[in-house]
C-alpha cells in the first residue's frame, strides 16, 4: 500500500504540469491538394519543367513542345509548313473572379536571335485547336499552339500575353518561358 504522502506528491506534480504557461503544440494541418494524374508526353514531345508564369489575370504553364516538323496531318490531309512547325502544349488558368479572354494569335514563339513568330492560324485550324476562347473564373484548360517559322530559326522560348487586368494602362509586354 502506498503512503498518503506519495499519493499527494503525485497529485501535486500532475497539477503543476497541467498548469504550464505554454499550450501543447498542435501539428499544422497539411494543405489540401487535388490529385491530378500525370499524363504521358507524346512520343515526339520534349517535356518542359519551367515554372508557371502570370500575365494579366491568366496563369500560363508550358507542358511540352515539339519542333522541326516539316508537315502536319489533319483529319483530312497532310499540310506542309512554309518553314518548320513547332507545337507548344500549354496549360492556362484564369486567376480572376471574372471570365478572361484567351487569344492564341497574341502568343509569340521566340528565336535565339530575337525574332518572334505568331501562331499559324492554318495549322491551328487543321489541328482543331482554339484561336480565341473565354476562360471562366479559375478554370484550367490545356491545348496546343502551332507555329510555322523559318528553318533557320533556333526556337528558345514562348512569350505569353494574358488579358490586362481591369484598370491597366496599355497592353502587356508579355512574359517569356524558356523551352530548352
Amino acid at each position: 500500500m502506498r503512503s498518503p504522502r506519495a499519493l499527494c506528491a503525485v497529485l501535486v506534480t500532475l497539477a503543476v504540469a497541467s498548469c504550464s504557461a505554454e499550450p501543447a503544440a498542435t501539428p499544422a494541418a497539411a494543405p489540401r491538394t487535388y490529385l491530378v494524374p500525370a499524363e504521358t508526353a507524346r512520343p515526339d514531345e520534349t517535356v518542359v519543367k519551367a515554372a508557371s508564369v502570370v500575365d494579366g489575370q491568366m496563369r500560363f504553364r508550358v507542358l511540352g513542345f515539339s519542333d522541326g516538323m516539316p508537315s502536319i496531318f489533319g483529319s483530312h490531309a497532310e499540310w506542309n509548313a512554309k518553314g518548320l512547325y513547332t507545337r507548344v502544349r500549354i496549360l492556362i488558368e484564369s486567376t480572376d473572379r471574372t471570365n478572361q479572354k484567351f487569344d492564341a494569335k497574341q502568343q509569340l514563339l521566340v528565336a535565339a536571335d530575337g525574332r518572334t513568330f505568331h501562331v499559324d492560324t492554318q495549322a491551328q485550324a487543321i489541328k482543331r485547336q482554339p484561336d480565341e476562347l473565354p476562360v471562366g473564373s479559375f478554370v484550367k484548360m490545356q491545348f496546343d499552339l502551332w507555329f510555322d517559322h523559318p528553318e533557320d530559326a533556333k526556337i528558345t522560348a514562348i512569350r505569353f500575353f494574358g488579358d490586362p487586368p481591369l484598370g491597366a494602362i496599355g497592353p502587356s509586354k508579355g512574359i517569356e518561358v524558356p523551352l530548352r
